[in-house]
């Protein structure tokens, strides 16, 4: 008779995702550093020249992405918190129920989407608005202006379409027999 060892299955994937949820709370603790001291430093629309092509300056955005919604009356900071708290709530299961091997892109983009999507949504919480403070710009051109956690939810996405367009199709590839790409 054999004596079954335990499976350590779930508690190395519990673990992983705290580590990945850890890495979206060093996100979160950057991102409100930086906002804080924006916030600490900058009076409201103030502006201060970095470089030739960027500035920093304190904005606040009532919208979402490209200031959507942002002339609304302020029903839209609701929304935006009952979408931003949905999401990360999903992005957790999903970085619980990942599999333990060959998912690390995915899952540092889905670390970087929850760090960002929170960082924003204690702004909401808190303001009422997001604070944005980053802003580069080429003569009359200038994109809107963002912040630490705007840059970790772009960056996360990215992450994750390159896993699902890239990584997995080549898995699949690999999976039939195909020949590589």
């Amino acid at each position: 008779m054999t004596s079954k060892q335990p499976d350590s299955a779930p508690r190395a994937k519990g673990f992983r995702a705290l580590w990945w949820i850890g890495l979206s709370m060093a996100v979160v603790f950057v991102d409100q550093l930086s906002k804080l001291t924006v916030i600490e430093n900058f009076t409201l629309y103030q502006r201060q020249a970095v470089l030739p092509f960027f500035d920093l300056v304190r904005l606040h955005n009532t919208g979402a992405a490209f200031s959507f919604l942002a002339g609304e009356g302020g029903w839209q900071n609701q929304l935006f918190l009952g979408i931003a708290t949905a999401v990360s709530l999903a992005l957790v299961w999903w970085l619980a129920v990942l599999p333990r091997h060959g998912k690390g892109v995915l899952a540092l983009g889905l670390a970087l989407v929850l760090g960002g999507a929170v960082g924003n949504l204690i702004d909401r919480a808190l303001y009422g608005y997001v604070v944005d403070f980053l802003l580069f710009y080429w003569r009359d051109w200038s994109y809107p202006a963002f912040n630490v956690a705007d840059s970790a939810i772009t960056c996360g996405a990215i992450l994750i379409l390159f896993d699902g367009l890239v990584l997995e199709r080549r898995a699949e590839r690999r999976a039939s027999g195909a020949p590589p790409d």
